[in-house]
């Protein structure tokens, strides 16, 4: 697959985990280019489940001397961000909220740091919508008002040229912890309840998003 950003200079990727991201990096080096990824994640719930994701992305930056920049993670903030959005569907309006949240972080931090490209791993899974996730990378950056240039949105598919097969083997090469939710309190309660086999912990916590949502 020949990569064709935008413009030069320096990327920055936001990485929403490493399962996500193990196809991207790879072929983001063996490309040439040498992104810096930006951990910003505060959607993850809870604090258990943000370290083993974070620990799988750090994993395996570390395996091509990649640089993470790890964002705080504040879920009250993200919380707050998608209040009243809470029963959405996936793909819904919390989703694309969320995505502009974190993206805009990123953005923010792409602008004061000279990076040139922004991108993120987001589009790849086939669970997310793409284009969503685009309208949420340049609504980001059309947000930041930076006083220097601006970065540009690099919106490359990064479910084509074999890179969505890469996807699944690199899962399987480095064992990575792969969740089979995108982090968050909703995400993980819907799927409880499409399951019907909710534990007492998550019972309980169903229960108090319900009454948040009320």
């Amino acid at each position: 697959m020949v990569l064709q950003p935008p413009c030069e200079g320096k990327i920055l990727l936001h990485a929403c985990c490493a399962p996500c991201s193990g196809a991207i990096v790879e072929c983001m080096v063996r490309s040439g280019f040498k992104p810096v990824i930006f951990w910003s994640n505060s959607n993850i719930y809870d604090r258990k489940e943000y370290e083993l994701r974070r620990a799988e992305m750090l994993r395996y930056a570390a395996q091509y001397g990649l640089e993470v920049v790890d964002d705080d993670y504040d879920h009250p903030a993200w919380l707050e961000t998608v209040r009243g959005l809470e029963r959405e569907p996936e793909r819904g309006k919390r989703c694309l909220q969320c995505f502009r949240y974190r993206l805009e972080r990123a953005a923010r931090y792409a602008a004061a740091n000279g990076f040139s490209i922004l991108t993120t791993t987001l589009a790849s899974s086939r669970w997310k919508d793409k284009e969503q996730v685009n309208a949420a990378g340049r609504a980001a950056l059309a947000a930041i008002n930076s006083a220097g240039p601006d970065p540009v949105w690099w919106d490359q598919d990064w479910r084509k040229g074999g890179l969505q097969i890469r996807r699944s083997e690199i899962i399987r090469e480095q064992n990575f912890y792969n969740q089979t939710f995108c982090g968050c309190d909703f995400s993980k309660l819907q799927q409880v309840e499409s399951r019907g086999q909710a534990g007492h912990h998550d019972a309980d916590h169903a229960h108090q998003l319900d009454q948040d949502v009320q």
